[in-house]
């Protein structure tokens, strides 16, 4: 990509699981190339999602790790005017939301099959109005905290991409990723937490589709954190 950085050299996670069945590598084969885009080409800061759309859209979100999908099909499901912009390196979920976007006929889905942080050098600044992060990997380890996602640099990209009054929301059932996500995000003075109560950030906002992970960890007794921050 044009004026980006290389990122290759620091992902950190699975690009594979199990073996795909023959109907989900179809459905990669047929489907995918027709809801999926490339930013390889794209000069950085000056992709427009609603290029990535054949109807005009209200307005773009995005959701980075959307894992199998769940979350992402309900959303756009839900929202058919507005167009969703799903970032996922794991084959074996983009496999799963391809096959969903396939069976239900979503038509207001894209999928960057990469690196979120591509899409975030590509993309024109202030045109994102809702950034999803459900359940990333925690790296719970001291030594592998700088893999986490939410870190000063993807900040800065994420600032740069939202509009003023978008919205940040955060999902995780890790103590431990609870407590750097509220330290990282006190130091900024570009996002503002919305929450007044812990009780606003222990409930899930009405319109957020419970996910596996979150399913997970509620079988389990785990306490989850719903955090959203609003662009200044």
């Amino acid at each position: 990509m044009a004026g980006s950085h290389d990122f290759t050299k620091n992902f950190y996670g699975r690009r594979r699981g199990k073996t795909l069945s023959p109907r989900q590598r179809r459905l990669l084969r047929d489907v995918l190339p027709t809801v999926s885009f490339s930013v390889a080409d794209t000069t950085a800061g000056t992709l427009d999602p609603k290029t990535l759309f054949d109807f005009k859209i209200e307005d773009a979100w995005l959701e980075i790790g959307f894992g199998k999908g769940e979350h992402l099909g309900l959303q756009a499901r839900d929202n058919p005017g507005i167009g969703f912009i799903g970032c996922e390196p794991f084959i074996n979920g983009v496999a799963g939301m391809v096959t969903a976007i396939h069976e239900r006929g979503l038509k207001n889905i894209r999928i960057y099959p990469d690196d979120a942080r591509h899409v975030l050098v590509a993309l024109k600044p202030e045109s994102i109005g809702r950034v999803f992060l459900l359940h990333p990997d925690p790296w719970p380890k001291a030594r592998h905290a700088k893999r986490r996602f939410i870190s000063g640099e993807n900040l800065n990209a994420l600032s740069r991409v939202m509009k003023p009054g978008a919205e940040l929301r955060i999902g995780t059932d890790h103590a431990t990723h609870m407590a750097w996500i509220m330290v990282e995000m006190q130091k900024r003075g570009d996002f503002t937490w919305t929450a007044e109560s812990a009780g606003d950030w222990r409930r899930p906002p009405a319109d957020w589709p419970e996910t596996r992970y979150a399913a997970k960890a509620r079988a389990s007794s785990t306490r989850c954190a719903y955090f959203t921050f609003l662009k200044t």
